[in-house]
């Protein structure tokens, strides 16, 4: 069941990010980073402000299952622009469609507020990321600058948001 978060589910949120990170993170940048005690305060704090923003500057979506918050996914519309800041789905719940379930959920939101495009950056190292996001339509935009990284770690990608779902318009 995909649903708006609630600030209850803002631990069990922060606790999944964590271990959603420590998948493409460990190895490559220094624990504390992305697991260590002031960071996870930090993604608590985070998520609580994300939870609580006005619907009209974003929303956050919750999978669930039994109970179980296994997926979370954020966005944010600031300046005009809407970036898709997280999309994570818990490592033990891959590969059963929460990630696309959260992703048509965002979908919905962004047809309805007449969203036409959102960009989000993707960790380069996070090959299982980029994938997920090339096979839902968002591609490097086709200006250098655009698609530059944006820090030297991560990858700009842009979605065209599609008019309808066209699971449902029969396209």
């Amino acid at each position: 069941m995909i649903r708006t978060a609630l600030p209850a589910d803002v631990p069990a949120i922060a606790a999944l990010h964590t271990r959603a990170r420590a998948t493409y993170y460990r190895g490559r940048v220094p624990e504390e980073a992305y697991a260590g005690e002031a960071e996870l305060l930090r993604s608590r704090e985070g998520w609580a402000r994300a939870v609580g923003r006005e619907e009209g500057r974003g929303r956050v979506f919750c999978a669930e299952r039994d109970g179980e918050v296994t997926g979370v996914a954020a966005f944010l519309t600031d300046d005009g622009v809407t970036t898709l800041t997280q999309l994570h789905v818990d490592p033990g719940h891959w590969r059963r469609g929460t990630g696309a379930a959260l992703h048509d959920a965002c979908l919905a939101a962004w047809r309805r507020a007449g969203i036409e495009r959102v960009r989000l950056e993707v960790y380069a190292h996070n090959l299982r990321a980029q994938a997920f996001y090339a096979a839902h339509g968002w591609r490097p935009a086709p200006a250098p600058t655009d698609s530059a990284p944006a820090s030297g770690t991560h990858r700009t990608l842009w979605l065209a948001v599609p008019r309808e779902d066209p699971r449902v318009s029969g396209e």
